[in-house]
This record gives C-alpha cells, sequence and structure tokens, in this order.
C-alpha cells in the first residue's frame, strides 16, 4: 500500500516537473522571438501553444486585423503604439526577468481562433496570467480589454501593470520624431526669415495707433453690444411676435435675440463715428459753411441714434419714462 502511495506521488512530481520544464522552454523559445522582434507575430499554432496550460509566464495578445480589406482604423493607429510598447518592454527587460511575452495575432493568420473567441471587432487585447509559479492564479482565463476609442501605448502600459503582480516593469522609451523636429526647425526658420524680411513693413503697421483704436472700438462694441451672451445663452437669431411678424428686440433685461445684437452694435458704431467726426474731423475743415453743415448732419444723426437708441432701451424695460423725439 506504501509502495502503491510512493509510486503515485513519484508519478505526479515527474509529471509536475516535466510541465514545469515544458512550459519553460516554450517561454525561453518564444522570448528568443522577442528579443528579435517585440512584439512578435503568433499564427493559431503559437496561439494555442502559448496560451495552453501550464503557464509559468504572462502573456499579452493582440488581436487585430490591419489589412486595409477590414477597413479596421482603430487597428492601423494602435499598431505604432503596441510596437513602441513592445520594443519597450525587451529593452528594459532583456533578461525575462520579468516571464512577460508580448504578441500579436492578426486575423488574417488566426481566423480559427477569432471564431473560437466569438470576436466580433478588433482590436481585442487578452491578458494571460500564469497558471504555475509564484505568481500564479487559479483562474488562468484571459482578461479581455476592448478598445472603445483610440488608445495610447502609456495607456495600454498601466492596464496591464494593474494585471501584472507589483513590482518593477520595464519604462516606456518612445522613440525621437526626427521628421516632427524637422518640420517644427523648418517652420522656425521660415517665420523667422519672413519676420526678419517684413519687420520695415509691418512694424508701421503695428504701431499705427489709428489701427489699433479701430480695432478697440470694434471689441468695445461687440461685447458691450451682448456677443457673448448669446455665445453663453444660445439665443434665438428672432422670434415671432404672435401677430404673424418677427420680433428683433426681447423683452427684459435677461432675453436677448441674435438680431438684436446686431441692431444694437450697428447703432453703437453709427454713434461712436459720429462723436468721432465732430470731434476730430469737423473742427479740421477749413470753410466755415462746410463745417457748419457737417455740424449739422453729424449732430442730427447723433440725435436720431441716440433716439432710436432710447426707444429700443423702452422696449426693453417697459417703466423707462425718458423718450426724445422723433421715437
Amino acid at each position: 500500500m506504501h509502495f502503491l502511495r510512493f509510486l503515485a506521488l513519484t508519478a505526479l512530481s515527474v509529471t509536475a516537473v516535466a510541465a514545469r520544464k515544458a512550459s519553460t522552454d516554450k517561454f525561453d523559445t518564444y522570448f528568443a522571438k522577442q528579443a528579435s522582434s517585440a512584439p512578435f507575430e503568433l499564427d493559431e499554432k503559437g496561439y494555442n501553444e502559448l496560451t495552453t496550460a501550464p503557464r509559468d509566464y504572462s502573456l499579452a495578445v493582440l488581436l487585430t486585423a490591419l489589412d486595409a480589406r477590414y477597413a479596421c482604423g482603430i487597428c492601423r493607429e494602435f499598431d505604432p503604439e503596441w510596437k513602441i510598447l513592445g520594443r519597450s518592454w525587451q529593452k528594459g527587460d532583456k533578461t525575462g526577468e520579468n516571464r512577460m511575452l508580448l504578441s500579436t495575432l492578426d486575423f488574417d493568420q488566426g481566423r480559427n481562433i477569432f471564431m473560437k473567441l466569438q470576436l466580433q471587432t478588433a482590436p481585442v487585447l487578452l491578458y494571460f496570467p500564469p497558471t504555475v509559479g509564484p505568481n500564479a492564479k487559479a483562474d488562468g482565463s484571459p482578461v479581455r480589454f476592448d478598445f472603445l476609442g483610440p488608445q495610447s501605448a502609456e495607456g495600454t502600459r498601466n492596464w496591464l501593470l494593474r494585471q501584472l503582480p507589483a513590482g518593477n516593469y520595464p519604462e516606456l522609451s518612445r522613440p525621437i520624431n526626427y521628421g516632427k523636429i524637422a518640420v517644427t526647425l523648418t517652420i522656425l526658420l521660415g517665420a523667422f526669415t519672413f519676420l526678419t524680411v517684413a519687420y520695415p513693413y509691418i512694424l508701421p503697421v503695428i504701431q499705427n495707433r489709428n489701427l489699433w483704436a479701430g480695432i478697440s472700438l470694434i471689441l468695445i462694441m461687440l461685447f458691450t453690444s451682448g456677443h457673448m451672451f448669446n455665445h453663453i445663452r444660445r439665443v434665438p437669431y428672432v422670434a415671432n411676435n404672435g401677430r404673424g411678424g418677427i420680433s428683433y428686440f426681447a423683452g427684459g433685461f435677461q432675453n436677448q435675440f441674435g438680431m438684436e445684437t446686431q441692431i444694437v452694435a450697428a447703432m453703437y458704431a453709427l454713434l461712436a463715428f459720429a462723436a468721432i467726426n465732430l470731434a476730430l474731423r469737423v473742427p479740421r475743415i477749413k470753410d466755415a459753411r462746410t463745417q457748419q453743415v457737417a455740424v449739422i448732419i453729424w449732430a442730427t444723426v447723433l440725435f436720431g441714434m441716440y433716439s432710436f437708441l432710447m426707444s429700443v432701451f423702452r422696449i426693453k424695460n417697459g417703466g423707462y419714462p425718458f423718450w426724445l423725439p422723433p421715437f
């Protein structure tokens, strides 16, 4: 009886050692592939071999469809990010201390695997935890990461670290983008050259006080007329007045129409233009009669527009007691 028990224990020990050795051999074989090309490409045979228990290693498999026939934009966008993660991982773990493999299974090389997993979309990232060893998990089923949108190498690495046991893992190292650097330097040099050549012509324009005065007046009229109010409240442009017509002005200080803002801005602009002409242009007129006519014209415009502005204000506030003819 004791002899039979001894034989059974011996057989179990031999089986366990053989399984552990087979798992180690699998890791060494595919880690050599990862050392030359990370992440390495898989086919159906390699996928089945790596995912079969026992596993004393961790495995991440990206199931993707890169061929243009499948029109998988996210697959093609994520492929360079996945390669950056694979190269960074291999560069930081050249001895395989972390017992981690990163691989790719394309649809053209693994149709049966896609059908077996009942995958309807791609890409999908699967993480297989070890089934034997110090970090083994009782449930060796894979953890799935679905791509709801474009993903980065940094985000994928963070997701993998949440699945792996605590430890020191390779940092992500992005390659230097020499093309982007060259484009940036070219743009900067072009802008510097343009400014150097155009500086004598641009400087007088920048230093022109009338230009800045005009820009300031436009901004003042734009914001005092309620332009920001329209963007914040998303007000309608006009409204029905209930009698088959159109209302251009909304009653009350908390209501406003888009057309109302434009009309008020035009009134402000005309009032400002009349005041500027009366203050600056008219005094410079040499002929006394022409000057008198200009004063009458601009004073009439100023009086009429201010009268119209007050009538608009009475629409906004029905209790306002002041008014000016002709409105």
